[in-house]
């Protein structure tokens, strides 16, 4: 595959800031086709690898996998032929979007490229770039026995909770490391302890004092701190951005404290815990995209001004 052809395709389309959402990966992309191309070979010998996809007319060389694997993107959609024009509606009409290893910057930010450039087909809108999920400070290996399965996690913490786990405690592109302590430790102390417990405590004081659900207010529109975060897929900024208004309702409730305040001044506390609820809803649309099952929760509580069960267990010492 003439790789070299593209060279200054690739680095127009590499100069492009829009076409990586992680920077670091399009900086590495873009310097190495600076640097220059060599060609690409696109098959293998066949006594070298025995079950891959024939060269047609031989019979000794079979395609290279990842030339083979790059087409998937198309070919899932019905390319070339394109019967259903799922390929026109998705791929050319639509807005692309891949998610890939960051070891795999080379091959989708370069060859899948020129591949596409090749065959005139529109190129790949955004690359989205993740970094690795290490354990204790290794890469997770069954011969080490520090893996850590995506089915303990959901039978440990709940499905909600998991997804909080590994959205908001995983680094969008870099290297995340993860121990079942730290796990533990996020679990309880922004769960259990953070959430649930600010759930809890505002819905059984609107229960006890208020006569009524409250009136929800005119949706509010979302802080710039919070959608940039999601517009770039970086769902850690944004449970930053949520955690930290969750923190900022549990020291106002610590400090004006008005659960002693209602048996004093009455309707003076009602509007707080009216203030309380108010801005509990908005965390219940702030958490969608991460606890959708968690959201409902708090929104459906708050509608009927009714305390839920325990949101997050606490876990067996």
């Amino acid at each position: 595959f003439k790789l070299s052809n593209y060279q200054k395709q690739l680095e127009e389309y590499l100069s492009d800031t829009t076409r990586t959402v992680s920077e670091p990966y399009r900086k590495w992309a873009l310097e190495f086709v600076s640097d220059g191309l060599e060609d690409l070979s696109i098959s293998r010998n066949k006594s070298r690898l025995d079950w891959g996809i024939p060269v047609p007319d031989d019979s000794e060389q079979v395609m290279y996998v990842w030339f083979d694997a790059l087409t998937n993107y198309i070919s899932t959609l019905g390319w070339p032929d394109d019967i259903e024009g799922k390929f026109e509606k998705f791929w050319l009409e639509g807005e692309t979007l891949q998610l890939a290893g960051k070891d795999q910057v080379r091959f989708q930010s370069i060859i899948w490229q020129a591949m596409l450039m090749s065959a005139d087909i529109k190129q790949t809108d955004t690359i989205a770039y993740h970094g690795f999920i290490n354990s204790g400070g290794q890469k997770m290996s069954k011969s080490l026995g520090n893996v850590i399965s995506p089915y303990d996690l959901v039978n440990k913490y709940g499905t909600e909770a998991t997804r909080y786990l590994l959205l908001r405690h995983v680094h969008p592109s870099d290297d995340t490391d993860i121990t079942w302590e730290r796990l533990d430790e996020w679990y309880t102390a922004n769960l259990v302890n953070g959430l649930g417990n600010l759930v809890a405590r505002i819905m059984k004081m609107s229960e006890t004092h208020l006569e009524a659900p409250i009136v929800i207010l005119e949706a509010e529109v979302f802080a710039k701190e919070y959608t940039d975060a999601l517009d770039v897929y970086n769902f850690q900024g944004a449970g930053d951005y949520v955690w930290s208004r969750i923190g900022l309702l549990d020291e106002r409730i610590t400090n004006e404290e008005p659960f002693k305040l209602v048996k004093i001044e009455s309707e003076k506390a009602k509007i707080i815990i009216q203030e309380l609820v108010q801005e509990l809803y908005l965390i219940a649309r702030l958490i969608n995209p991460v606890m959708p099952e968690t959201s409902a929760i708090i929104k459906n509580a708050v509608l009927t001004n009714k305390k839920p069960d325990n949101l997050f267990n606490r876990l067996d010492v």
